[in-house]
């Protein structure tokens, strides 16, 4: 019988050694890994109720786009109108719920951000490509417009309440709402700004039955035509695209939703799908309850003749216009803000994760001033930004809402 190799100790040592570094430096990056996850935006927090996540998705949905929605009608037509806003609103409360389910489908695992879903469905390069763009377009593009309608509705309380007043230009106003974000960009995480979201929910439901309700005791107009407005079917066929778009954006929100998930706890016996759900189906009466008078009511009242934003067709009594129109910057507010965070935790994480800057409160500060600041600037420099909310309904809003989400 050949007798065994004698083992070398000191080659036991060292490769104990090795795996001994090798196990501390696993736990060192996961230690590093967690407190880097701690510090971002997203996952900073899970100890939200059920009523973050109904607010949260109201200030999300019902945006002043609601006010376009009478126009919208009368581009559609009250048949394809009403069919069209009753399936948006079944389609996408479906597609809410498949995100909901689909947020820890992975046992184990919790799909925080939207790109991490669609990384797991289309592949770790080719899920941030497909994803990334269209999330960062509607997020952006939903802050430049609340920077744009947030200034202009500023400016219509200033014009209403003070008509002797000299004239200021858009740009100003527009600088005076930025400057609140200046401010509140410094609150860290979605449930840090759950009362400001509660707030600019309240004022959703407030301004949106303000305008339903004035619509209606302002009465059907004389003369009032409920026939498309173009003269021409090239021309109303580009209108009644273009009203899709502006429903589609209407019922935007699902690129944060798996966010807003993110920041309710969760557990094998409790998962975070059930409180979600419950906050959602909240969040979907209250829209419906938001929705479906405003563009009724608006567009039977005045038909096509009513403006872009139903407040401006009512005129009168000027403290009611004024009152809905504070709501609206209010809300716009908040709604700044839910939209922001994914963007500041985009680039957060890039900042920490891939360029390796410490998570420290000078690079948030940095950070995001420079994201409100180029927002801002946008917004002034493009003040019709609002009128191309068609064309990104079109282009981002419905695969986010309607298509990607299945």
């Amino acid at each position: 019988m050949e007798a065994e190799p004698a083992i070398d100790s000191k080659h036991v040592d060292s490769f104990d050694e090795s795996v001994s570094f090798s196990t501390q430096e696993k736990e060192r990056k996961t230690v590093e890994e967690k407190a880097i996850d701690d510090w971002l935006p997203i996952t900073s927090s899970r100890n939200a109720k059920w009523w973050y996540a109904a607010f949260h998705n109201v200030t999300a949905m019902v945006g002043a786009g609601v006010l376009s929605l009478p126009s919208g009608m009368s581009d559609l037509g009250w048949g394809p109108g009403v069919v069209i806003l009753v399936l948006s609103w079944i389609i996408t409360l479906y597609t809410l719920w498949e995100m909901v389910e689909m947020h820890e489908m992975v046992p184990g695992k919790r799909f925080d951000r939207y790109h991490e879903l669609g990384q797991h469905v289309f592949g770790e390069k080719l899920g941030l490509w497909i994803v990334v763009p269209q999330q960062l377009i509607c997020e952006v593009g939903m802050n430049i417009v609340y920077m744009v309608t947030g200034g202009k509705s500023l400016q219509k309380v200033h014009d209403l309440v003070c008509n002797n007043c000299r004239t200021m230009k858009t740009s100003y106003f527009i600088m005076i709402f930025a400057s609140v974000h200046f401010v509140l960009a410094h609150l860290p995480n979605f449930n840090a700004i759950s009362g400001i979201s509660l707030a600019a929910a309240v004022m959703s439901l407030s301004y949106s039955t303000i305008a339903w309700i004035a619509s209606a005791h302002k009465g059907i107009q004389e003369g009032v035509q409920y026939r498309y407005k173009a003269t021409s079917t090239s021309g109303t066929i580009f209108n009644f695209i273009n009203a899709l778009g502006d429903l589609a954006f209407a019922y935007a929100g699902h690129n944060v939703v798996l966010e807003i998930q993110a920041t309710i706890p969760s557990s094998p016996k409790n998962p975070s799908k059930g409180p979600m759900w419950k906050g959602v189906i909240i969040a979907y009466l209250i829209v419906a309850l938001c929705y479906f008078p405003v563009a009724l009511i608006g567009y039977w009242m005045f038909g096509n003749a009513v403006s872009d934003n139903i407040l401006v067709s009512l005129h009168k009594p000027t403290w009611l216009i004024v009152i809905a129109n504070l709501f609206v910057v209010i809300h716009l507010i908040g709604g700044y803000q839910l939209y922001a965070m994914p963007v500041f935790d985009m680039i957060e994480t890039l900042m920490v994760k891939k360029l390796n800057f410490k998570p420290t409160r000078m690079l948030r500060f940095i950070v995001r001033h420079i994201y409100v600041a180029f927002t801002m600037f946008v917004g002034i420099t493009f003040p019709f930004f609002g009128g191309l909310l068609g064309f990104f309904g079109g282009l981002v809003f419905a695969p986010t809402t309607y298509f990607v989400s299945p």
